[in-house]
């Protein structure tokens, strides 16, 4: 599996996630995605909408400033934190861990 991505739609107002984890919850594969930029933009996702729903393409596409980082990051920043995942735990097999 891929651990970069990029999201078509902004979330939040950010396009380029990593994949940095890696969990089985009834029997679906679900992912933990973080921003690149700013980890405080993190959500889920399930095997079946990083690769079929259409919103993900695999590796980070080389965006303009302005696609890649919206008005909607501001916005979202000066406002109140949406709720999310406060605290991001890695397991020992991430790519990411690096304890």
């Amino acid at each position: 599996m891929e651990n970069y991505w990029t999201s078509i739609k902004p979330i939040n107002g950010l396009r380029h996630f990593v994949l940095v984890n890696e969990t089985k919850e009834k029997g679906h594969i679900i992912f933990l995605m973080v921003s690149v930029l700013d980890s405080e933009i993190n959500l889920t996702a399930t095997y079946e909408e990083l690769i079929n729903s259409g919103n993900w393409c695999e590796g980070w596409i080389n965006l303009p400033k302005l696609q890649s980082i919206t008005e909607d990051y501001f916005d979202y920043k000066s406002s109140k934190k949406e709720e999310g995942i406060d605290e991001i735990f890695i397991n020992e097999d991430s790519l990411f861990n690096i304890s």
